[in-house]
């Protein structure tokens, strides 16, 4: 039941993103759109992803690739997978462990470099009860709305840096009540 309510909330937020993405693009010149070349399908495609590290007595190693399609010049939509590494030596007993999940992503630029950004993600986590020394697996999921910022590189090589906030709120999410989640990643266009 949950899980329904999860994908029409989703359908609903990326329609709004949509349907203002639709707004603005009905509201263009239409001369201007018979003067612009018909783009390639790869100049719609980009990819890239983010890394993460944390070192210490808690150890967690991430890699986020992702690859996306522009659905209009504005509006893009995507995938992304999530791996990440964990060890955990904070505890008399040591604790290793892998997580992994994948999401769909919807961004729109409100300008060139500026863009919101709303996805919907599951991850599974091997949740270790230190009370019993047992773990079970579980799939946890987020909806994460936000925004984030571009900074063109060179070429088709964009930095993205990025603020997103759980509104599930699931009880097994590692983020702490409306704490929010800072990523830095690099982008390619092909």
């Amino acid at each position: 039941m949950k899980a329904k309510k999860l994908l029409f909330l989703l359908s609903i937020l990326l329609s709004v993103n949509i349907l203002f993405a639709q707004q603005i693009q009905d509201s263009t010149n239409t001369s201007q759109q018979k003067t612009k070349q018909k783009k390639n399908l790869s100049d719609k495609i980009y990819y890239g992803g983010t890394f993460g590290i944390t070192l210490g007595s808690y150890t967690m190693i991430g890699i986020y690739p992702l690859v996306a399609y522009k659905l209009t010049p504005k509006l893009s939509a995507g995938v992304k997978f999530s791996y990440q590494y964990v060890s955990d030596n904070r505890y008399s007993t040591k604790y290793n462990t892998s997580n992994y999940g994948g999401s769909v992503f919807s961004r729109f630029r409100v300008t060139q470099h500026l863009y919101t950004h709303v996805e919907y993600e599951q991850m599974n986590y091997d949740l270790y009860d230190y009370s019993t020394n047992s773990t079970s697996r579980e799939w946890v999921p987020f909806l994460y709305v936000g925004a984030g910022y571009s900074q063109n590189l060179g070429g088709n090589v964009w930095l993205n840096l990025q603020v997103l906030f759980d509104v599930l709120q699931n009880e097994n999410s590692p983020y702490n009540g409306w704490e929010p989640f800072f990523s830095v990643g690099i982008g390619a266009g092909f």
